[in-house]
Formats: structure tokens, sequence, C-alpha cells
């Protein structure tokens, strides 16, 4: 490697490598796939923090303690779990750094991928920030549930940027009628809305995520447990609405696989759900039903994108030139 290969590479090494790798389109795919993966287990591992009481196993941020950057021996099995969903952090900023390098070397370059993964980088820095401050506020109910809220978020660009990575960037083209796509829409907020109401129900409930005395949100557990299952059984109502709906308009087979999958998961969910809810929330139960909350949410916006196609864009043929022309 010159000099100048360094200088190059200094100043814009995503350009750099891009001149230099051209990866498949499986391998893109892989990469998306990966961030996403990873945004799950990070979810989850977050979830194994709050229910072994290890949420302030670190007691500040971003050292571990005041004189540490990492866990100490005083700081126990806590520290060491709490510390470990911190690295953990870094292997999902490398998924996601991973599927921007795979995604700005594909030839042709595709910007719009590109960027949903840069979006992605920014909400995980994001996500790291807010996840600082809810250890500096002592676990504060409210800054947990937008925690949560945000990896929604960031669960969402994700699944879109997979999905994406397996389309073409043609323009969109409905596979469905309007009032279909609708009905979708309908359900992918009333979903939103169901994983909103249930960070109220964690953030009321007994889980507070540490052995000291963190405080609860100041509301009705009973009820908005209540108000949580009634807004399950409004998905899972228009799920099985929407499944019968493709079926009578004979849609294509790619929405009625996706509404099928998102039925079999929210019928799994609720199972765990009222489980847990009259068995006390036994802390693996409530840990699954994390996940099922991730898995319910990529299912959703997995019906959302399979109502249209996006091909390929056909690739331009160069103009023969008159001495071309005159040869043949």
């Amino acid at each position: 490697m010159t000099r100048d290969d360094l200088v190059e590479a200094a100043r814009n090494p995503l350009a750099y490598i891009a001149d230099r790798w051209t990866p498949t389109t499986r391998i893109v795919q892989r990469a998306a796939m990966a961030a996403l993966v990873m945004m799950v287990v990070i979810v989850v591992t977050g979830g194994a923090v709050r229910l072994t009481g290890s949420g302030l196993g670190c007691p500040t941020w971003p050292k571990c303690t005041d004189d540490s950057l990492t866990t100490t021996r005083e700081m126990g099995l806590h520290g060491i779990i709490e510390f470990g969903n911190r690295l953990l952090t870094y292997v999902l900023c490398a998924a996601v750094g991973w599927a921007i390098i795979a995604a700005r070397s594909q030839k042709p370059w595709r910007r719009s991928l590109t960027r949903l993964g840069w979006a992605q980088f920014w909400l995980v820095m994001g996500n790291a920030v807010l996840g600082g401050i809810v250890v500096l506020v002592g676990l504060n109910p409210y800054t947990v549930a937008a925690h949560f809220l945000l990896s929604t978020a960031l669960i969402a660009v994700a699944t879109v940027m997979w999905q994406r990575s397996r389309e073409g960037d043609a323009p969109p083209k409905p596979l469905v009628g309007k009032a279909v796509q609708q009905l979708v829409w309908v359900m992918v907020v009333v979903t939103g809305l169901l994983i909103a109401v249930g960070t109220v129900v964690t953030g009321a409930g007994p889980h507070a995520g540490d052995s000291s005395d963190v405080p609860r949100m100041d509301v009705d557990w009973e009820a908005v447990t209540k108000v949580h299952a009634v807004l399950a059984w409004v998905v899972v109502s228009l799920t099985f609405a929407l499944w019968f709906v493709l079926k009578a308009v004979d849609a294509p087979r790619g929405p009625l696989n996706r509404s099928r999958d998102l039925f079999l998961i929210l019928m799994a969910q609720g199972a765990i759900g009222y489980v847990q809810y009259f068995t006390d929330l036994p802390e693996v139960l409530v840990g699954a039903h994390m996940l099922g909350s991730c898995l319910v949410w990529i299912a959703t916006l997995r019906v959302l994108l399979a109502l249209r196609e996006r091909p390929e864009l056909p690739v331009p043929v160069p103009a023969r030139s008159g001495s071309a022309l005159s040869s043949v």
C-alpha cells in the first residue's frame, strides 16, 4: 500500500473499500440480516439485565464505576451482567458497520440502502446515550420505556433495510388494493400502540431492574395490563381479518404467507403472556415475552412490506457508436 493509498483510505474509507471490493447480493442480504438479529439479541440481553436485578450492576456511565471503566470483583455477578450487555453494543455497532460497508460496496451503489444503514448507526448511538442516562437517573421507568421504544424504532429500520436488500430499486408496485393497504396500516399502528402500552406494564410491574428502591410508574398495573391484553386481541383480530380478505381477493402468496406468520407468532406471544400473568411473572417467561415482542413487530412490518414489490431497475445499454453501426 502506497502513501497515496493510505491518504485516500483515511480521507474516505468507505469509498476506498468500495473501489476494491464488490460483495455479492447474498453477502449484502446477510449483512443486513446480521444487524437485525443483533438488535433483537441486545433487546433480549437488556431484558436479562433487568430481570436479574443487574440494572445498576455498573452504577454509573460511561464508566462502570467512578474509578474503573470495566466491572470490578466487588461488583459481583450483577456487574458482569450489566457490563457484558454494554460490550454487546460494540458487537451491534460492528454488525451495523458491516451492513453499511456491504451496502456501500455493492455495484451499482444503492444509496437508499446505505442511508438505511447509517440511520441504524445513529439510532444505535442515540440509544447508547439514552441507556447511559437510564443508569444515571437510577432506572427511572420512563427513561427505561423510552430506551425500549427507541430499540423498537431501530428494529423497524433494520427490518426495512433487510427487506430492501432483497428487492430492486424500481418504484414500488402495489400487490393489493388501497382498502387492504389501509387495513394493514391500522394494524401497524395498533401494534405500535400495543408495544408502547407494554412498556407501561413493565414500568409499573414488579421487575424494577435492581434490588434497590427503584421508582415505578404511578398507574394501576392490573388496569394497564388489561388494556395491553385488549390491544393484543385487536391485533389478532385484524390479522385474522386480513388473512381472510387476502384469500377473498386472491392475493399473491407473499402477503398471505406473511399474514399467516404474524398470526402464528401472535398466538405464541399471547400464550406466553397469559401464562406469565397467571404464574406471577417468572423471569424466564418475561424474557421470552420480550423476545416475542420483537418478533411480533418484525412480522407486522414484513406484512406491510409484502404488500408491494420492487423489481430491479433495468440496466442501461450503452448506445453503439456511429463507426460500430457502419461496420455491421
